[in-house]
């Protein structure tokens, strides 16, 4: 970040106080001050190991120090003002307020992450995007994965660091933080790339963030951006594959928005269109006369391909006996499983049904 933005800042706070302010690096530089002669000087030593203080100012050998937004990563930075008096840590918390109104202007002008993040968050008009592109250098036009990482557990927040770690090249790719918990990689993908592809890395990021932990994460994979302008369409997927996929495929922890199949559609069904659909189905008992072991019995047969002969073996039954119980779901529901269309439409009623209990409805 250029240091002439802090100056112009602290060169303007100089004329309504005595202090001497400016800004001083994560490696002990000063790059920003209202006497001249303080520029350039290092000062590892007082940056290290500082314990904030009231309001967030730490004083040390003389000095005031308050860090500027997200000190915690290399590119950050502290403002200090010379003295550790009650007025110098007043002076000094003040202007680390307009030093940081500096410091965002600045990166959201010139920051690729953050020209990134406003795309991906619909933030960003359509005709300013490649604009914004050239200046910054980021090729507009090539295929992107975009993938969201959602906590399944408590954490220590360190999954930016992993996936930051993890693809390195800041620049074609990129890893923001999202919301209170979401990290998002924006991968650029070698050409033609497909949902194996997508996959792969998927896979890379599952085993790297969960360390042998099943559970830990769930990862959301939306389709090939071929432009920048369809990051956001591709992060909306992967998000709707994340929620579609804590009802309908909720023992996976890598979704792919294109393998969501039909759970997509009724996922964005209204729920009053939904519950009219189960009553018309079932019109002569509720879904919910089915018993237990029956609702097994069924989901078996689905699992089977509506084969009677390879579900009675899998459930250990006698061929007759599946027969039995399938005759007796015909009776109860009117819906012959044997029969294809009516197959379709019972997998889809038991579909609606669970996406309305997510829903806390009980239809």
């Amino acid at each position: 970040m250029s240091g002439r933005i802090f100056q112009n800042v602290v060169l303007q706070l100089k004329e309504n106080t005595d202090r001497v302010i400016g800004v001083v690096d994560s490696e002990g530089t000063v790059v920003a001050c209202s006497d001249l002669t303080l520029i350039g000087q290092r000062w590892e030593r007082q940056v290290q190991g500082l314990t904030l203080g009231e309001g967030g100012v730490a004083t040390h050998e003389g000095r005031s120090f308050k860090a500027l937004g997200g000190w915690n990563s290399p590119s950050d930075y502290l403002a200090f003002v010379v003295g550790d008096d009650e007025i110098s840590r007043t002076v000094c918390a003040m202007s680390t307020a307009s030093l940081n109104v500096a410091k965002v202007y600045y990166e959201e002008k010139h920051d690729r992450g953050t020209f990134i993040k406003n795309i991906v968050t619909d933030n960003i008009m359509l005709g300013d995007i490649y604009t914004r592109a050239k200046e910054l250098g980021v090729t507009a036009e090539t295929p992107r994965g975009v993938f969201v990482v959602r906590p399944l557990k408590k954490t220590d927040d360190s999954q930016l660091e992993t996936v930051q770690a993890l693809f390195p090249d800041r620049q074609n790719d990129f890893v923001i933080s999202i919301g209170e918990g979401d990290v998002v990689l924006i991968r650029q993908m070698p050409e033609n790339s497909g949902l194996k592809e997508l996959n792969r890395v998927a896979a890379q990021l599952e085993s790297a963030l969960s360390n042998g932990e099943e559970g830990a994460v769930v990862i959301g994979v939306g389709t090939v951006a071929e432009h920048l302008r369809e990051l956001a369409k591709s992060y909306k997927e992967a998000q709707i594959a994340i929620e579609v996929g804590k009802v309908f495929d909720t023992e996976k922890y890598i979704i792919n928005y294109e393998n969501l199949g039909i759970g997509r559609l009724i996922y964005q069904l209204p729920t009053t269109l939904c519950e009219m659909f189960l009553q018309e189905v079932f019109k002569k008992n509720p879904i919910d006369a089915l018993d237990q072991e029956t609702l097994f019995t069924i989901h078996k047969f689905f699992e089977n391909n509506l084969n009677v002969s390879e579900t009675a073996r899998k459930l250990f039954v006698h061929r007759n006996t599946l027969v039995y119980r399938l005759e007796k779901i015909k009776k109860l529901t009117g819906l012959d499983l044997r029969e294809f269309d009516d197959a379709i439409t019972f997998k889809v009623a038991l579909m609606v049904k669970k996406y309305l209990i997510s829903r806390g409805i009980e239809a």
